[in-house]
């Protein structure tokens, strides 16, 4: 996998992004009528519609500003020598981020997922009521990360080994000239210098192509849920649940922030494609707010349809979400020698790893 192919998988995860997107607008206004009595938040007055629209636009900015910061550390903290990836206590940072994102997952997506795909709207509907659908679609998502994973780096092992064959080859050839020139001893300790070069830099180009892979798919399952929140969020209309979901999905944004940009850090994107990256983490949820303001009166969030789409889209961003903290972040850097072989380091990576999981589980009460 070359570099061409690197960016072709960010076009296609970004496309699907905006495909998330517009199915999110676009749904509720199908027709799909909720039978259930569910009373369906509307404002009370003309005052309350304005404090709303008011802390709504608030939101926009607060939420704006704490992603942008959140995304932001890990990518300035690379600049500082003390924090670069390359250093230990990069390794509690990642374990924070993991901790952060596996509560997303499993505290905020999983949960809200379920309570969506068993709404009393949808029992009478078939298939809806009688199979469990969150659990389902957030397995569908964990394998395709998987078959991602596993496709991605059998192609780039595949091309590397066959280039490794011509190379030796060339080394071969070229080795029995330099005998026959009287020169052998003088061109083996070369050769297997230029060999030992070759192999480390294939190992980190290995290593980088894998972290970009597994920030662009993490970057997927954040986004899908990000338009989620900010969609719900601007077409509430009711003061008293904005107020505190303006607070608490500011933390939420900035704590989510640190885990994506600590992947982004560690990827080594060009300065281009971390910008891009990290601007889209920021805007995401600010941009579906100003969607769901738009579509506040028309938007029906207890409609058959909009609690299909939502409960899959959580679903699914559940199953990218634990997928990718346990077995490509947590799972490679805890098994990881460095590691391992390093008793204080090893607890302050489990300990960070608590505290990211606590700092997101503690949002759960509010957003």
């Amino acid at each position: 996998m070359n570099n061409h192919n690197v960016q072709v998988c960010s076009y296609c995860y970004k496309a699907v992004v905006l495909t998330c997107l517009v199915i999110l607008v676009f749904a509720p206004g199908i027709s799909g009528e909720c039978t259930c009595n569910i009373k369906v938040d509307q404002p009370r007055n003309t005052k309350n519609s304005s404090d709303s629209l008011r802390y709504r636009l608030i939101s926009i900015v607060s939420i704006l500003i704490a992603g942008a910061i959140g995304v932001s550390l890990p990518l300035l903290a690379r600049k500082i020598e003390a924090l670069r990836p390359e250093n230990d206590i990069f390794f509690m940072i990642k374990a924070f981020a993991a901790g952060v994102i596996l509560a997303t997952g499993f505290i905020h997506l999983l949960p809200d997922a379920f309570q969506t795909l068993t709404s009393p709207c949808l029992q009478g509907m078939n298939p809806w009521g009688k199979f469990p659908f969150t659990g389902f679609f957030a397995m569908v998502a964990s394998i395709g990360c998987l078959m991602i994973d596993t496709f991605a780096t059998s192609i780039y092992q595949k091309r590397h080994f066959h280039i490794a064959k011509q190379v030796n080859i060339v080394d071969e050839e070229a080795a029995r000239d330099d005998i026959q020139h009287s020169h052998s001893h003088a061109s083996h300790v070369a050769h297997g210098a230029t060999h030992s070069i070759g192999s480390d830099q294939e190992l980190i180009l290995s290593e980088n192509i894998r972290n970009r892979i597994i920030s662009q798919v993490l970057e997927l399952g954040i986004l899908v849920h990000s338009i989620i929140i900010g969609v719900s969020l601007g077409a509430s209309q009711n003061t008293e649940m904005i107020k505190p979901l303006l607070v608490a999905l500011s933390f939420h944004q900035f704590f989510e922030g640190m885990g994506l940009g600590g992947c982004i850090s560690q990827a080594k994107f060009k300065s281009t494609s971390t910008a891009i990256m990290s601007v889209l983490f920021s805007l995401t949820t600010p941009a579906g707010i100003g969607i769901g303001i738009g579509i506040s009166r028309v938007y029906n969030a207890h409609s058959s349809i909009s609690l299909i789409v939502e409960g899959i889209l959580n679903s699914a961003s559940s199953g990218i979400l634990i997928y990718m903290a346990l077995v490509d972040i947590l799972a490679s850097d805890f098994m990881n020698p460095r590691m391992q072989n390093n008793v204080r380091l090893l607890c302050g990576a489990h300990i960070s790893l608590l505290l990211g999981a606590g700092c997101m589980s503690v949002m759960a009460k509010w957003a």
